[in-house]
């Protein structure tokens, strides 16, 4: 297997949860060798903006925050977020993440399928 380089340049910038927020699709399913790499995306989420309640079927998703502030929620419960922060989402858990900041929050993504 070959060395794949990509710069961010080079990837552009699509709408994410119905155009509430922004990404940039890193890797796709397919794009590496194994079989469980879904995704890895760069997440953009303006202030007072929200990814939805949503779930990944079959799929654990890692999210880290490079930028921003505000609120991951679960069902079970709501959880502040800062840079530096990661989260697990086990598979099918439905949750929502919510920019409550006054800037612009960013995050990577990476969805594995299990």
């Amino acid at each position: 297997m070959k060395i794949t380089k990509k710069s961010v340049s080079d990837v552009p910038l699509e709408e994410a949860h119905g155009g509430s927020g922004a990404r940039r699709l890193y890797i796709d399913k397919g794009q590496t060798a194994s079989q469980n790499i879904e995704a890895m995306t760069h997440g953009y989420l303006e202030s007072g903006k929200a990814f939805e309640w949503h779930d990944h079927q079959g799929v654990e998703e890692i999210m880290y925050v490079l930028d921003g502030t505000g609120v991951v929620e679960d069902r079970d419960g709501s959880y502040d977020y800062k840079v530096g922060d990661m989260f697990i989402f086990p598979p099918d858990t439905e949750h929502r993440i919510e920019n409550t900041g006054s800037s612009q929050s960013q995050y990577v993504f990476f969805r594995i399928a299990v």
